[in-house]
């Protein structure tokens, strides 16, 4: 899977959003996934040492279960708070896996609203 193919699986609802926050030179081209209602981020795509990642949030105690049923896919995020977000190596993950995990982002990032009708 590549970048796009990546951003495509992450645009997932009409409140969905890609966005390149960052200004440095390094960084402007780091795509972020976030909600257009609220601007809360659900999605950090990277590349480090040639392999594409995702950071994904969910609660801790799934983060825990995540990294234990998949070892080295699944692993502490990077550059973010590590107790409420994940790396996943996206192209060692199931296709199913990563779409339930970026689900599961985006619902506990969407908007209070939006709760009741999470994204199946």
């Amino acid at each position: 899977m590549n970048e796009q193919d990546l951003i495509k699986r992450c645009l997932i609802d009409e409140d969905a959003i890609l966005t390149y926050p960052f200004g440095e030179d390094r960084y402007e081209n780091i795509p972020v996934l976030r909600h257009k209602s609220n601007n809360k981020w659900f999605g950090l795509i990277f590349r480090l040492d040639g392999i594409l990642y995702i950071n994904l949030k969910a609660e801790p105690e799934t983060i825990s279960i995540l990294k234990e049923q998949y070892p080295k896919i699944i692993t502490s995020a990077w550059h973010m708070n590590k107790t409420h977000w994940c790396k996943v190596d996206v192209n060692k993950i199931e296709p199913d896996v990563l779409d339930a995990v970026i689900k599961i982002s985006f619902n506990i990032t969407a908007p209070k609203r939006m709760h009741k009708q999470k994204i199946k």
